[in-house]
């Protein structure tokens, strides 16, 4: 099969939204440089769209016009390394996903263990939080919400009261489990999160207070202001 059938076949078989690079076509009866001249002619038909360099998409057409892909999709190189999980979705895309913020934008934040400098890919801007727990699937969605705590006061649309309010509902909905693994992580994050977390959790009736409390200064205070609008054990937590 000549190379251009066989990246059109291919393509024709991937999903919507979908980002390959040279990679995804590379084998022994096709060179890089005949892959890398069909990919180009296809982007310039229309047929596929060129995210950045080396990086292509296969667009799902709307009335609209193009539909780019999935912020998951446009950074997963960042996010696993050979299978393993090394990076997950942070950030604003995370508060609108979690319905903390109604705002969007081209700004894309990964949580890593060593932070690297920012890059651009397409009209997107890319930058690393350095998470200092070992990130995996498991704890994931975890490591997103505590990062909420941490940003709370810049999450743009919103304030602290409203933050707090989806938090607990979202916290609700949380298996025992799942409590006790957010109670666990938070220990690596600052302690104003700590004592936010603890506050939030005296006030829902979940979790083991004592592994959040014995972490804390107990006369560190910490600046939430309108969290005692919503908390009712602030004080307690030292938060003003």
């Amino acid at each position: 099969m000549k190379t251009t059938d066989y990246i059109a076949y291919t393509i024709n078989r991937l999903p919507k939204g979908y980002v390959f690079t040279y990679d995804d076509f590379y084998n022994e009866d096709n060179n890089n440089e005949a892959i890398i001249k069909a990919l180009n002619r296809m982007a310039s038909s229309g047929k596929i769209e060129k995210l950045s360099k080396g990086k292509y998409y296969k667009p799902e057409k709307t009335v609209f016009g193009n539909l780019e892909p999935s912020q998951k999709q446009i950074v997963k190189d960042l996010l696993e390394d050979n299978g393993k999980v090394t990076g997950y979705l942070t950030g604003l895309s995370i508060y609108n996903q979690l319905g903390f913020t109604t705002q969007v934008s081209n700004a894309i934040q990964i949580g890593i263990n060593e932070v690297r400098p920012s890059l651009e890919r397409g009209r997107y801007s890319i930058s690393f939080l350095k998470q200092k727990n070992t990130i995996n699937k498991e704890n994931i969605n975890s490591l997103q919400l505590l990062d909420v705590l941490r940003f709370i006061n810049k999450i743009p649309d919103t304030n602290i009261e409203n933050t707090l309010k989806r938090f607990i509902e979202i916290l609700k909905e949380r298996e025992p489990k799942k409590i006790s693994n957010l109670q666990r992580l938070a220990l690596k994050y600052s302690p104003s999160v700590r004592a936010l977390l603890g506050a939030i959790l005296e006030q829902t009736n979940l979790g083991d207070l004592e592994m959040l409390e014995n972490s804390l200064n107990p006369i560190t205070k910490y600046n939430f202001k309108g969290a005692d609008k919503i908390l009712t054990k602030t004080e307690k937590w030292n938060i003003k």
